[in-house]
């Protein structure tokens, strides 16, 4: 982080600061403290970061951000310290002349993040969302992070509720926007595919009229928004609808893909170490996020085939001669399918297996969704179906009869009988909410 004053920091919370002092970070951890930094304090259903403001600046902090003055310490006080931190992020964002890239929508978030990151890095030293700090929280802390050096930002922004993307977006303030597609993850807060595309929309708020947004042609939420909007739209589809930019001839093999990128009357050849029509979709909107940067087709092709695979998500390994898809940490009916779809599409010596587990967080419209994913493995030409937890009895129940299946809400249980199952050569997939940890079952069977 650049330096602040904590002068400037009060004029922008709109409060009085006890004196002026140099400002190189902001913490909210009393546990992280270095020489010049800010503490503020957070409020959580869980915390209270007004408890540890006499420790924080006994410990070294200039001073504190909170909510009511605490007596005798140095205090900037505010309505809401979250608000706050929001704040003095588009503060500090402001000091920087930079593409800032913006990257919301219900699949897809992290991975075409990566993707654009990716990308930027062939030109600018560029400053990602870590993990999944994509709230409230975890993002202004990212634009905190950027310094003199970097040259491009891009930003992954979620939600559980209305409201939440608007108030990062007006942080950000983001050059560029990417809306990857609607689907029904939250959508028990939302009420419905259409509350989850207004609130994706959010995004749109904090940023300047003539900035651009890149949006999914393939979506039937998302494909009218080139003739809704005023600003610039940009799409992207893998499925011949029209767009800015098609996929053509896309091919799999060994977990890399392959696949023909058309831009006008331009067509280049995309190497991708990943698999999925979804993970071609994601890359797409990475090349058109690089052309808006300004950046030649070799540098966009370069950085997408120096893509990697992260954490939970679609992690493809080999183990005890299997091949296992890890794709561990969200799910929902659009995700579901793409699983199945890579699954189904994977050249295997032995039988593809999908361990599928309950989608969290989809309220009164839980069962049908289920069962939509049970029609969806019924078509998926694959071999074998477990169930993992209460609602996916509904994936069991609508597969059909010509798969077998195994359904159980006991890991345990899930656990033996897939050791007891699994041969070489199979392949299998392993897909549910995080909440879910089927991870802690592809532990117990491959110390991974």
């Amino acid at each position: 982080m650049e330096k602040l004053t904590l002068k400037e920091i009060a004029e922008k919370l709109g409060t009085t600061a006890p004196f002026d002092a140099e400002i190189t970070e902001i913490s909210t951890d009393t546990r992280k403290l270095p020489e010049g930094c800010l503490f503020l304090a957070l409020r959580g259903k869980k915390f209270d970061g007004h408890n540890f403001v006499r420790q924080a600046i006994e410990a070294g902090a200039v001073c504190a951000v909170t909510d009511t003055q605490i007596e005798n310490l140095p205090c900037l006080v505010v309505k809401d310290t979250g608000k706050a931190l929001l704040d003095i992020a588009n503060l500090y964002r402001n000091k920087f002349s930079i593409p800032v890239v913006a990257v919301t929508g219900s699949v897809g978030k992290t991975t075409t993040k990566e993707l654009i990151a990716c990308v930027l890095s062939e030109k600018y030293n560029t400053l990602k969302t870590e993990a999944n700090l994509n709230n409230e929280i975890g993002m202004p802390k990212t634009i905190l992070n950027l310094t003199s050096q970097h040259g491009a930002m891009v930003l992954e922004m979620g939600m559980n509720h209305f409201g939440e993307i608007s108030n990062m977006t007006n942080s950000a303030q983001p050059t560029v926007a990417v809306i990857t597609n609607i689907g029904f993850s939250h959508v028990e807060n939302l009420g419905s595919q259409e509350g989850i595309k207004k609130a994706k929309l959010e995004i749109l708020e904090g940023m300047k009229e003539d900035a651009p947004l890149v949006t999914n042609a393939d979506d039937a939420l998302l494909c009218t928004l080139k003739s809704e909007l005023s600003r610039p739209v940009y799409t992207f589809s893998t499925r011949g609808n029209p767009a800015d930019v098609s996929a053509e001839d896309i091919k799999e093999e060994n977990g890399v893909t392959t696949f023909t990128i058309c831009h006008g009357d331009k067509k280049s050849l995309a190497v991708l170490p990943a698999v999925g029509e979804h993970n071609v979709k994601n890359a797409l909107s990475a090349y058109l996020v690089g052309t808006l940067a300004g950046m030649d087709e070799q540098e966009i092709l370069c950085g997408l085939a120096k893509y990697q695979p992260t954490g939970m998500r679609q992690n493809i390994m080999e183990k005890n001669g299997q091949i296992i898809i890890a794709d561990c940490y969200n799910a929902s009916p659009d995700s579901m399918q793409a699983g199945l779809n890579v699954l189904g599409n994977y050249l295997a010596d032995g039988r593809k297996i999908a361990v599928l587990g309950d989608m969290l967080e989809l309220g009164n419209m839980s069962d049908e969704l289920h069962a939509r994913v049970g029609i969806m493995a019924k078509h998926a030409g694959i071999d074998m179906l477990f169930c993992y937890g209460k609602a996916s009895e509904k994936i069991a129940e609508s597969a059909g009869d010509k798969i077998q299946k195994f359904c159980t809400d006991n890991a345990e249980i899930l656990t033996q009988k897939l050791r007891e199952t699994v041969q070489e050569g199979d392949v299998l997939l392993f897909k549910a909410s995080h909440g879910m940890h089927l991870e802690n079952i592809i532990e117990s069977l491959y110390g991974v």
